[in-house]
């Protein structure tokens, strides 16, 4: 965007790596991150790290202290103007002295939206937004889709064998991918706010569906989901166990056993199934920007032919499983090349002896993000 300096590019840069620090922690809050400068020097910069604690800019505005004065403070997002689990951050900007404000990009939760800008104004601190906005959407890509869409932004994650299948005739798919793949898929979970998945697949691997880190990494454990019909899974116990709440969504006319403790919420039949639509309306009204969808070629292919999918994340092993093995979907009907999905490469990146595949469907309506 013109008006921009270098400077102002290289500070907002450094604002989203700081942003990206709360991937795991700040939902369903944005990642939001906050720099404090005087030209090229840096006096004070801050990220937001958890919901309910401080935002970016009260961290950057405490390290800056008095040198805050005059400085040009660069945020991710506009700084918020009402009172909610924290104080206002525009007051805080205010407070501090700050002249200038560069924003990456407009807030679209109502309780925001153009209000910083306008109390920032009228606070006489220059207010500029848009820069570097693009990467600033891609990096909140989920906490939009629930604002803009209703719906959370949605992910499937696939193990694929080399000409694209995901389990043995028999279920078995232990291991596809080997341990380097299988530990990269933690960090796509912990930046989720569920992981779902099909009673089939309870049924079939009893997963346990938790992050699993070989660190402290810090992390908000993400809900998982169970797509179960008529309930057909509660006998198995691994994706109830450990510290990640579950949540239970079936058809309306189930009625579980007097002791079922679990969460459950019932959801509308559409065609003899969950209406995923329902499904994914629901789980935004519960604050869920991103879920990883891990599952098998039934409800994966379910998601994709509705046109729910945003993403997939492909693992592709240097394996080859036949004719016979299981494919990555099922159910598409796709009979002329006409009909044919088409996918936008995103990424490709190797993680051991594995490729991993970066996907977008070019009609998937995820905007700009």
């Amino acid at each position: 965007m013109s008006g921009f300096t270098a400077t102002d590019h290289a500070m907002m840069a450094r604002a989203l790596r700081l942003a990206e620090r709360g991937a795991y922690t700040t939902r369903p809050n944005p990642m939001v991150g906050c720099v404090v400068a005087h030209g090229d020097e840096v006096v004070g910069e801050g990220w937001h790290r958890r919901k309910g604690g401080p935002h970016a800019e009260v961290f950057a505005l405490q390290q800056a202290g008095e040198r805050a004065r005059g400085a040009t403070a660069y945020v991710t997002l506009e700084p918020c103007a009402h009172t909610g689990s924290t104080g206002p951050c525009t007051e805080a900007l205010v407070a501090a002295g700050v002249a200038r404000v560069v924003a990456a990009m407009r807030d679209p939760f109502e309780a925001v939206d153009g209000k910083g800008f306008e109390r920032l104004r009228e606070a006489c601190i220059a207010v500029e937004s848009g820069l570097l906005e693009t990467q600033a959407r891609a990096l909140n890509k989920g906490f939009l889709s629930r604002l803009e869409r209703g719906r959370p932004w949605l992910r499937i994650k696939l193990g694929s064998s080399l000409d694209g299948r995901t389990a043995m005739a028999g279920g078995d798919s232990k291991w596809i991918t080997g341990t380097q793949a299988r530990a990269d898929v933690m960090h796509w979970r912990a930046r989720s706010g569920a992981i779902l998945t099909g009673s089939g697949t309870v049924l079939a691997d009893d997963p346990q569906l938790t992050v699993r880190f070989h660190d402290d990494t810090d992390f908000e454990p993400p809900l998982r989901v169970v797509l179960d019909t008529g309930l057909a899974t509660i006998a198995r116990g691994k994706v109830r166990a450990g510290d990640a709440p579950t949540l239970y969504l079936h058809a309306p006319d189930v009625k579980p056993p007097r002791d079922f403790a679990a969460e459950r919420v019932a959801v509308p039949l559409r065609d003899g199934e969950l209406d995923l639509d329902a499904v994914l309306g629901l789980l935004a009204a519960r604050g869920i920007n991103e879920i990883q969808v891990e599952t098998g070629a039934t409800l994966a292919g379910a998601f994709l032919k509705a046109g729910l999918v945003d993403e997939l994340l492909v693992y592709m092993a240097p394996v080859l499983l036949g004719e016979r093995a299981r494919p990555l979907f099922d159910g598409l009907r796709i009979d002329q090349m006409t009909q044919r999905l088409q996918l936008r490469l995103v990424e490709t990146r190797h993680v051991g002896d594995d490729l991993r595949l970066l996907l977008r469907p070019q009609q998937s309506g995820a905007g700009s993000a």
